[in-house]
This record gives structure tokens, C-alpha cells and sequence, in this order.
């Protein structure tokens, strides 16, 4: 028999711990559980209750993270439920360095808040998709090319294809179709340089001595980022329930 516990099993272990000790029960949301290669059904919360009578599905926010404030901003979202962001923030000030303006600084920081903080697949799409109503066209536009982007070379700026991706992706990776036909598109358009710049200043980001603070960008943000008065989340704009997600994503319903 195989006595290694994976990592899926721990995760289940410390679940069914939580269920039998905490007044909440947690339901994982169906695309993490797709992500786990698990097509089998959710947590069934009578079943769950059986283990501890008196829990209830949660329905507010998570005693696991950090509260959020009544009205959150964007420099909440980066303090309490983006992950580590120091190469956003690296990113951000390789951009001022390079006399990018500062909306273009702002893209920078912005560049990789889905993978930061939401979904990894196609995060350059989703990461547009959430911040646009609150920032400059221009800034939403090119945080959905740089996805597609940093695929393809462009000698004329320096950037080259990243050899952690023939690493991480395989020396015969290929783009999705999808990904083609958006390069051929983005590739005559009036921003595309805009979003070849992430691509630029992303790739000079990645150094563990370099220490950024989000404050450095505070004034930038407050220039450049539509801070809606309700907060991020409530303005029922129409990525709100987007951001409400990432401030409270273990909801039942």
C-alpha cells in the first residue's frame, strides 16, 4: 500500500478537522475543484453538519482572512487578498525608471492582479475585465495584450521570448489559436506599444533583493484608478461581483 499523503489528501484531512471544530462550513467553489482534477460532487453541507450539528455554510465573510474594510480600495485589495505582489510592484517602478507615463505605470502595477489574486488562466483578459471601469481605455487595453504579447518577440524593443518559458512550457510550445489570432489583431493597433511595455518592464521584474513598497504608487493610483466611493465591490458596476468574490471567496451562495 501507499502510505505517501498527497497534498489533495492533506487539503481533505484539514477540511474534515475544520468541519468538526469551526461553526462554519466550507464549500469549495466548483473551478478549484476542477483544478484539483476532482469531477466529483461538492461538500454536501448536511453531510458535513453530521460531523458538527450546530455549523452553518458560510454565507458572510471568512474568519480565515484578513477582514476587509466596509469600503475597500484598491491598495486593500493589494494589502489583504492579493498574494505577494512584489513583482507587480517591481514592475511598476522598472516603469518610472523608464519614463513611462503614469498611466502606463499604473498598467504595470495592475498588470498580473488575477493571477495575484483571482485566476491564473488567462489573467491578462481577466485582469482587464476587472479594472475597466475605473481606469484609462488605454491601461485596460494593454493589460489584456500583454498576455498575448509576451508570447512573440519584437527585436525593435529588446524583448525577447523568456527562456522560463521554454523551460516551464516546453521548447515546442505553441499559443493557442485563440492567443494567434489576437496577436494579429493587437499587433497593428494604436496601443500595441502600450502593452508591449509591460511585456518590457515585466521581464526586468523578478529580482528577490529588489523591496518595493505599495505606498511608492499611492499617488499614482489616486491620480490614475477611478476609486468608486461605495468601494470595490459595491458600486454595481459590472465587474463588482468580481471583486466581491475575491473579498469573500468561500461564499455558499
Amino acid at each position: 500500500m501507499n502510505d505517501i499523503i498527497t497534498l489533495s489528501q492533506k487539503a481533505d484531512a484539514l477540511e474534515e478537522k475544520m468541519a468538526r471544530e469551526l461553526d462554519y462550513i466550507v464549500v469549495k467553489s466548483r473551478i478549484y475543484q476542477l483544478a484539483e482534477g476532482d469531477m466529483g460532487p461538492p461538500t454536501n453541507p448536511a453531510e458535513a453538519r453530521k460531523k458538527n450539528p450546530d455549523a452553518k455554510v458560510l454565507m458572510g465573510d471568512d474568519p480565515r482572512l484578513p477582514a476587509m474594510p466596509e469600503k475597500p480600495t484598491l491598495m486593500d485589495f493589494f494589502k489583504y487578498r492579493f498574494g505577494p505582489s512584489m513583482h507587480l510592484l517591481q514592475s511598476a517602478r522598472h516603469a518610472v525608471k523608464g519614463g513611462l507615463p503614469e498611466k502606463m505605470v499604473l498598467a504595470c502595477l495592475l498588470h498580473d492582479i488575477s493571477t495575484a489574486g483571482f485566476i491564473r488562466g488567462d489573467h491578462g483578459y481577466w485582469g482587464a475585465q476587472l479594472v475597466e471601469p475605473y481606469v484609462d481605455p488605454e491601461v485596460t487595453w494593454a493589460i489584456r495584450a500583454h498576455q498575448v504579447l509576451r508570447f512573440y518577440p519584437d527585436e525593435d524593443v529588446g524583448y525577447e521570448y523568456p527562456q522560463s518559458y521554454i523551460t516551464g512550457f516546453g521548447a515546442d510550445y505553441a499559443p493557442d489559436p485563440y492567443i494567434q489570432d489576437d496577436y494579429k489583431r493587437m499587433r497593428n493597433h494604436k496601443w500595441y506599444m502600450s502593452g508591449r511595455m509591460i511585456t518590457v518592464h515585466d521581464i526586468y521584474s523578478f529580482d528577490p533583493s529588489v523591496h518595493v513598497e505599495l505606498e511608492e504608487f499611492e499617488d499614482v493610483i489616486g491620480r490614475h484608478f477611478k476609486q468608486p466611493e461605495e468601494g470595490l465591490g459595491f458600486d454595481n458596476s459590472p465587474v463588482a461581483h468580481m471583486w466581491r468574490a475575491m473579498i469573500r471567496p468561500a461564499k455558499y451562495l
